[in-house]
C-alpha cells in the first residue's frame, strides 16, 4: 500500500467512527478497505452486497472525512472487492453459511477475529461481565442462558460477544454460531419480507446452537421486528440453544420492549459493565501499543490519553491512533507533548483543563455535607424522611454523573438489589419535576460537583 495511504487511512476511519453511530459503521463503514491513492482520488474497496448503497448514501460522508485527512480537493471513489476476495469462502469452523444471503454477508464482516479474551483487558469495571462470558464460551448452553451483558458504549460489550464466537471457533467446537446486530437483524428481516422469504430468514437464526445479538436496546418501538425477535428467542431457547445479548441499559429499563421480552432477557445472569478507571484506561493502551507494535518514546503519552478519554474504550483506542497516525505523517516523537497537541485538535483545546472526575463516594460525601447528615448515616438502613430523601438524591446524581451502573451504585450504598437505586433515580425525578424547591437543591448540588476540588 501507498506509505502517505496507510498513515492516512487510520485517521480517515477515526473520522468516520466519530460522525456516525456504532451500529451505522460497524455494518457498512467497518468493511471498507483502502485500494489506492493517486493525486486526490481514493479509491475504497467494499463487499459488492454492499457497495451499491454505500456509494450511494455515504459518499457525501466519505469525501468529507477523506477531505479532513488529504485535503479538500480529495474525492472518494467506491468499487467492489476483488475477485478473489469477493468470492465465496468455507465458512470458520463451528459456523455454516446463513441461507438469508444479506445476514450472512453482514456476520462475515463485522466478526473481528482480534476481539478475543486474550486482548480483553479486565478491570474492577468489567471482571463479572468477563468472568459469565468466557462461561458460556467454555460451557455453551449450560452455564448462563441467557447472558444479558449491559453497559454504556465503548466499555467492551462488543468485545466480549465476538471474543464469545471466536472462542469457539478457535476451539473447533462443531456449533453452529452466528453474531449480529439488531440493525442487521432488523435489515434482513425486513428484505426477507419484501423478497418474501421470511422463512429462509427464519431458518437462519433459529438452526444455531450459540446466538450472540449486539445492541438490543435497538428492539424497541420496532413492533414487526420485535415480534420476530421474540419468537426466534423463544426458539432458541425451548431448544436448548445459548443466548448472549448486550445493551445500554438493564431488561428493566427497556421500557419500549414488551414486558414478556423484558422478562426473557431478564430470566438468565445480567451483567454490567462500567466504565474503566484510570488503571484499566492505561493498561487497554499499553496492551493495544504492544499488540501495534507501537515504539513510545515517552509512556507520559499514555499517561495523556488516559487522563482526557475517561468513559470509553473505544475513544481511548481511537485516540492512540491519532497520535500514533501523526507521528507516522510528521516524524515526531511519540511522548506527551505531542499527544497533548493531537488530542487539542481532536477534542478541543478546552480539555486541556480536564473535568472533575466525580465518583460515586464523592456523590455520597457531598451530599451528606449539603444535608448535614454524616457519611455513614446517609449509608446506613436508616428510613426516616430526610435521611431516604439524601439517600435518593444520592443514588439520582451518582447514575447522572458517574457512568457507573445501577448494580454497581447499589453496590457502594451497601444495597443488594439495584432496583434500590433505580426507584430512588425515579422518585428523585418525579420530584424535582413537581417541587421547585427540591429542584433547587439538587441543582445546588450538580453545580458543587462540577467545580474543582480542593
Amino acid at each position: 500500500m501507498d506509505p502517505q495511504l496507510e498513515n492516512a487511512w487510520p485517521l480517515i476511519r477515526a473520522d468516520l467512527r466519530r460522525r456516525v453511530s456504532d451500529d451505522l459503521f460497524g455494518v457498512w463503514l467497518e468493511p471498507l478497505r483502502p485500494r489506492s491513492l493517486d493525486g486526490h482520488h481514493l479509491v475504497l474497496e467494499a463487499p459488492e452486497t454492499i457497495r451499491a448503497w454505500v456509494a450511494d448514501r455515504f459518499a457525501a460522508l466519505l469525501r468529507t472525512s477523506a477531505a479532513s485527512i488529504l485535503g479538500a480537493q480529495t474525492q472518494v471513489e467506491v468499487v467492489g472487492a476483488h475477485v478473489a476476495e469477493a468470492a465465496p469462502t468455507a465458512a470458520p469452523a463451528g459456523r455454516e453459511p446463513c441461507p438469508g444471503g444479506h445476514l450472512a454477508t453482514i456476520e462475515r464482516d463485522t466478526l473481528n477475529p482480534k476481539l478475543t479474551f486474550d486482548q480483553f483487558v479486565i478491570g474492577d469495571a468489567n471482571r463479572f461481565a468477563h468472568a459469565a462470558a468466557l462461561a458460556v464460551a467454555e460451557l455453551p448452553g449450560q452455564a448462563y442462558n441467557p447472558l444479558f451483558l449491559y453497559g454504556p458504549p465503548g466499555v467492551g460489550k462488543t468485545h466480549l460477544l465476538q471474543a464469545i464466537a471466536n472462542y469457539l471457533s478457535s476451539y473447533d467446537s462443531g456449533l453452529t454460531v452466528r453474531y449480529v446486530t439488531v440493525e442487521a437483524f432488523t435489515n434482513a428481516f425486513l428484505a426477507a419480507l419484501h423478497a418474501k422469504e421470511a422463512n429462509r430468514f427464519k431458518q437462519a437464526l433459529r438452526d444455531v446452537d450459540v446466538l450472540l445479538v449486539d445492541d438490543v436496546q435497538f428492539l424497541e418501538r420496532k413492533a414487526r421486528t420485535e415480534e420476530e425477535f421474540f419468537h426466534t428467542f423463544d426458539a432458541l431457547h425451548g431448544a436448548g440453544a445459548q443466548l448472549v445479548l448486550t445493551s445500554d441499559r438493564t431488561p428493566g429499563d427497556l421500557a419500549g420492549l414488551e414486558e414478556r421480552l423484558r422478562e426473557r432477557f431478564g430470566a438468565g445472569l445480567v451483567a454490567d459493565i462500567a466504565s474503566p478507571d484510570h488503571a484499566q484506561r492505561l493498561t487497554v493502551l499499553r496492551k493495544r501499543a504492544q499488540h501495534d507494535r507501537v515504539r513510545l518514546d515517552d509512556e507520559g503519552a499514555l499517561e495523556v490519553i488516559a487522563a482526557r478519554i475517561t468513559d470509553n474504550v473505544r475513544a481511548l483506542e481511537g485516540a492512540l491512533v491519532r497520535v500514533v497516525a501523526y507521528h507516522s505523517l510528521t516524524g515526531r516523537p511519540v511522548d506527551a507533548a505531542m499527544a497533548g497537541e493531537v488530542l487539542d485538535g481532536l477534542y478541543g483545546r478546552e480539555m486541556r483543563t480536564a473535568p472533575p472526575v466525580i465518583t460515586v463516594e464523592r456523590v455520597q460525601a457531598m451530599t451528606a455535607q449539603v444535608f448535614g447528615l454524616p457519611l455513614e448515616v446517609l449509608l446506613s438502613t436508616d428510613r426516616s424522611a430526610p435521611v431516604a430523601w439524601a439517600r435518593q438524591v444520592a443514588m439520582f446524581l451518582a447514575r447522572e454523573h458517574t457512568g457507573q451502573s445501577l448494580p454497581a451504585i447499589a453496590r457502594r450504598f451497601d444495597r443488594r438489589n439495584h432496583t434500590t437505586v433505580l426507584n430512588a433515580c425515579r422518585r428523585v425525578a418525579r420530584r424535582i419535576d413537581e417541587d421547585p424547591g427540591a429542584r433547587a437543591a439538587v441543582d445546588r448540588l450538580r453545580a458543587q460537583l462540577a467545580e474543582p476540588e480542593g
